[in-house]
């Protein structure tokens, strides 16, 4: 696995039955994460959206896999959608408190809302205050799904709190853009007509490396994960993709 500076590419998490397409038959779950990461370089974290995770465990993963692996957390549902971005220092630092542990192996916090979720300007400047004010140096990676987060207001307030902009694919499922933020380019690929479940076409697969291309030679550090885990999509999708990207280099 020749590394590409500035990118990285895995799938949204390890923790699946993949023994025909990654892992050999006779691997334990708990040595998933280890393998796993001869092949990638980083990974998403789903669990944390649904709990928030030990410090033991975290230690774990980063004494389990090398230096240059990255996680890139999925902050947790009490922030994102019980409390929508409001009251939410008491659940932020908790979760922040675990994840900067990895101090330099932390990767983007991915910060994932409802559909239903709408925009609105006093909410989300509230929020993104909070965050840059908290965690300064740290990235989120903001994925929105409702239409009305991709304004052209909203994605200037996403600039001027250096927050990234998630761009992700998901069919006809839910809205989206191509914009970017920040000096960071963040790509979540949850399955091309299937959500979850259906693998990209070459040619769907050679416009991201396109895209990934320009990014790297604008000098954006570009994470790229797929969600299209159900099948294994996710590994032979991201394989495919790298393979790409480098083959433009």
């Amino acid at each position: 696995m020749a590394a590409i500076p500035n990118l990285y590419i895995g799938t949204s998490g390890w923790s699946y039955r993949w023994q025909e397409v990654l892992y050999p038959p006779e691997l334990k779950s708990a040595e998933r994460l280890p393998f796993y990461a001869t092949r990638f370089d980083a990974t998403e974290i789903n669990s944390s959206f649904y709990h928030f995770t030990m410090a033991k465990t975290i230690e774990k993963w980063l004494a389990s896999t090398p230096e240059h692996f990255r996680f890139a957390p999925k902050l947790h549902q009490e922030v994102t959608h019980k409390q929508k971005f409001v009251d939410i220092e008491e659940p932020l630092d908790k979760f922040m408190s675990r994840y900067l542990l990895m101090g330099p192996r932390l990767g983007p916090v991915l910060v994932q809302i409802a559909a239903s979720f709408r925009y609105n300007r006093l909410v989300a400047e509230s929020f993104y205050r909070t965050l840059r004010e908290k965690y300064p140096m740290q990235d989120f990676a903001l994925e929105a799904r409702h239409v009305s987060w991709f304004s052209e207001e909203s994605l200037e307030l996403l600039r001027e709190y250096k927050i990234t902009l998630v761009i992700a694919s998901a069919g006809k499922r839910f809205a989206g853009t191509e914009a970017t933020t920040t000096n960071t380019a963040y790509l979540r690929l949850h399955g091309d007509e299937r959500l979850y479940s259906s693998a990209y076409s070459d040619e769907k697969l050679e416009r991201y490396a396109y895209m990934i291309k320009d990014w790297l030679e604008d000098k954006k550090e570009v994470w790229v994960f797929f969600n299209n885990t159900i099948q294994g999509h996710a590994v032979t999708d991201a394989d495919k993709l790298r393979g790409m990207v480098q083959h433009l280099k």
